[in-house]
Formats: C-alpha cells, sequence, structure tokens
C-alpha cells in the first residue's frame, strides 16, 4: 500500500475494498449519505454502520491493517462484549489522518436495524461507484439526534438541505414515528418551519 496521504474519496474506497473482501454488510452515513441526498460538503472521516459477525472480525481486522489502519481483533471484540453506549470503533488512516467511525450492529437496536433493512444503493459515479447509504429519512433521524445531543449547526444544514432537495419524495410518517419515540418532536418542529 502506498504511503501517500488521500482524500476523501480515495479513503472511502480503501474502506470499502476491506468491507467487500471481509464480505461484511454496511451502510454509509454522515456528509457522505449527505452527498446522496442532500448538498456535498466538506469532511474528513466517515460514518459507518457494519453489520459484522463473530467470525468476520480477525478477517476485517487483517484486511483495515492491509490498508493501512489499524483496528486489532481483539478491541473489536471489546467493544462488542462491552455492550456500551453507541461508540464507534476508529479506523485511522496511518499516513492520511482521515477516520471512519465504524458503528456496530447490535441486538436491540430497532432504530439502527430498521435503517440498515431500508438501505440504499446509490452509484456516485466514479471514482466511488455503488455505495449501500442511510436513506433520506433515516439519516434525517441521525442528524436530528446528533443536532440534539451536540447543537452543531451543521446537522441543522444538512437536514435542511435534504428536505428542500427530496422535497415531496420523503416519508414523514416514518420520519415522525421516530420522532416521537426519540423525543426529538421540538428539534424536528423547528426545523420544519424554516421550510415551510
Amino acid at each position: 500500500m502506498s504511503k501517500k496521504t488521500l482524500d476523501i474519496t480515495s479513503f472511502l474506497k480503501l474502506v470499502l475494498e476491506a468491507l467487500k473482501a471481509s464480505k461484511v454488510e454496511y451502510m454509509i452515513g454522515g456528509a457522505i449519505a449527505e452527498w446522496a441526498w442532500g448538498e456535498p460538503r466538506a469532511t474528513q472521516d466517515l460514518d459507518v454502520v457494519i453489520n459484522l459477525p463473530i467470525k468476520s472480525i480477525g478477517k476485517f481486522s487483517k484486511e483495515l491493517e492491509k490498508r493501512d489502519m489499524l483496528v486489532p481483533a481483539d478491541i473489536i471484540l471489546d467493544t462488542i462484549a462491552e455492550d456500551r453506549a453507541d461508540i464507534p470503533l476508529n479506523a485511522i488512516h496511518m499516513y492520511s489522518g482521515l477516520k471512519a467511525d465504524l458503528y456496530l450492529m447490535r441486538e436491540g437496536d430497532a432504530l439502527r436495524q430498521s435503517a440498515f433493512k431500508r438501505r440504499i444503493l446509490v452509484d456516485y459515479g466514479s471514482p466511488i461507484g455503488k455505495v449501500f447509504v442511510h436513506t433520506p429519512e433515516d439519516l434525517i433521524i441521525y442528524k436530528l439526534m446528533y443536532l440534539g445531543l451536540s447543537g452543531q449547526p451543521k446537522h441543522a444544514r444538512d437536514i435542511t438541505a435534504i428536505l428542500k432537495a427530496k422535497s415531496g419524495n420523503i416519508d414523514l410518517q416514518y420520519i415522525e414515528k421516530w420522532v416521537t419515540q426519540l423525543g426529538l418532536g421540538a428539534i424536528w418542529d423547528g426545523l420544519k418551519g424554516n421550510i415551510s
């Protein structure tokens, strides 16, 4: 593997290669998914949900290492065993500093399981190609959660961009079901008010 620095697109390709080589199902979220549904914005990291069976952990760890990201198998196992809060594994590229936040599928996480079942294969064209991403609805729900936790305005901007770009093609009932369950009504109502 070349030790030259990477841009975010080349880094995404490396992560996707590792996932494919180890036969791990995935779904891209965050700013990269935003490129499909809202508007492109710069990012220095990837958000990736992975459905990682125990039997694939060693292979996945080795495939990442081949691509200059060190995520030891025992760290992955510890993360699974701890069943801790939704804190991702960090796969940091040693030469560029770019980072993939790897979120593990967990039993009992109904929202993530629902989002994973609904993921969509989107063609980003060359050089990325076809990639599984969050639906616009699920991306909105996660961004509402992060907005509620962090207050970072980028999440509000992303949600607004998706709602404008996908106007009339959003399953509002699905979003509102989760908004109610997650107690995000006030944040959601404020953002919807900005669009109308």
